[in-house]
């Protein structure tokens, strides 16, 4: 599957910027400029070359801009590829807030999607493996991007405790980890297993059912 069928033209890059530059401070950034040396970068991968043969300079001719161009924004290789890999990702969807059981396969539904989407995306995986290599990055990208999806699931599930129907007894953390475990297994641990329809709810109403408070628990 092509980069262009998965990310629809105008959201190549997410539809996200590049970092911000910092105010005040010479010209303001062009967005178009930073546009290119993404979608440079996509380009050169999507044609077969790899991490190490990427350099900052074959970078800039890609895109058509300068070496300096390219350096203003981003310090090295790893820093752009970490805003790379940021704009190829698709934010969660905002949970709907009518049923905490919907509201979580949603989420999970959304893990489900993206496990699809690296399988079937070489780029995806080239990048994904390349900043897992990279504690500083990992760790950046996961305070920028993983860590809002981890609230937003928490957030569910303290609604569900609120409304009842999820046990006050438990440790919401590994609660998290009880509903998101078994679909990161799969798709990043043993890619050999299927990601059915219908995988994302039944990880629910089994999670679901363990929670659920009883008459012994309730009150």
């Amino acid at each position: 599957m092509s980069r262009a069928a998965e990310h629809p033209k105008g959201a190549a890059a997410g539809g996200r910027p590049g970092p911000a530059a910092p105010a005040g401070r010479g010209r303001p950034r062009s967005a178009a400029a930073d546009s290119a040396i993404i979608e440079a970068v996509l380009r050169l991968i999507e044609d077969g070359a790899s991490i190490g043969e990427l350099t900052m300079e074959g970078i800039a001719r890609a895109a058509g801009v300068g070496k300096a161009t390219v350096y203003r924004r981003w310090s090295g290789k790893s820093a752009l590829l970490l805003d790379v890999m940021r704009s190829l990702d698709v934010p969660g969807p905002p949970p709907g807030g009518d049923s905490v059981r919907d509201d979580l396969v949603a989420l999970l539904e959304f893990l489900r999607r993206r496990g699809l989407a690296k399988r079937g995306s070489a780029l995806l995986r080239t990048l994904v493996s390349h900043v897992q290599t990279q504690p500083e990055l990992w760790a950046e990208y996961h305070d920028t991007v993983v860590r809002a999806r981890r609230e937003a699931l928490l957030g569910v599930l303290r609604r569900g405790v609120a409304s009842g129907e999820i046990r006050a007894d438990r440790d919401l953390e590994v609660l998290a980890d009880l509903f998101v475990g078994p679909m990161l297994s799969r798709a990043l641990l043993h890619e050999w297993k299927e990601l059915p329809e219908g995988l994302s709810a039944d990880i629910v109403d089994t999670v679901l059912e363990g929670v659920r408070p009883t008459a012994d628990t309730a009150g």
